[in-house]
């Protein structure tokens, strides 16, 4: 990779189109930590800025074919952290209307009209984000989530090993947290072990 680190953004972007590891590397390496401070400076909360800026990066990876750069990479990048800032703060604000408004619920031991609206508003989101994983991915969470089977019970389904499906389920949570953020993926999570067998 030697001289890569010489290259301007543009060129390195040209690379990178062309699927040159060597130039993504020499992008991640020049602007990871910068934008894991701006990330931290806006959630004070490393695991999730680190969650966000690496996430940054395999979209800038994925995309690299189609990608058209509006404006320098760097502001690109930051912008897109950014976003996704303010999309965990969004889904932490939904997710805590939530659970204030099911406090509401359990202490009332009433249903309002508000709290069904916030309900299904959190489950569409979850939802969303369930039918963006991988085929496999979400076709065994699926079954864990709506089927209520087990690992065992799914592995025999698709006849893949247990030792799979669990390494889906994991994934697929580690995925999950990342796109929803703490409090919404608390409640796939307990949503799941209620129902585990």
């Amino acid at each position: 990779m030697a001289g890569y680190n010489a290259y301007i953004d543009q060129e390195l972007i040209v690379l990178l189109k062309q699927g040159d590891h060597a130039a993504f590397t020499e992008i991640f390496n020049r602007y990871d930590r910068l934008l894991f401070i701006y990330a931290y400076k806006k959630l004070k909360d490393k695991e999730a800025a680190k969650d966000i800026v690496q996430d940054v990066f395999i979209v800038l990876w994925s995309a690299r074919q189609n990608w058209e750069m509006k404006g320098s990479l760097v502001s690109y990048l930051y912008a897109a952290v950014r976003n996704k800032a303010l999309n965990v703060f969004r889904d932490k604000a939904i997710g805590d209307k939530y659970l204030a408004s099911l406090g509401d619920f359990i202490n009332n031991g009433a249903a309002t009209t508000d709290h069904l609206v916030r309900e299904k508003e959190i489950s569409s989101l979850i939802e969303q984000e369930i039918s963006a994983l991988p085929e496999k991915m979400r076709l065994v969470f699926t079954l864990r989530k709506h089927h209520f089977m087990s690992n065992k019970e799914i592995a025999e389904q698709l006849d893949i090993s247990e030792q799979t499906v669990e390494t889906h389920m994991k994934r697929a949570l580690k995925t999950l947290r990342l796109r929803l953020g703490l409090v919404l993926y608390l409640v796939v999570y307990l949503d799941l072990w209620h129902f585990k067998k």
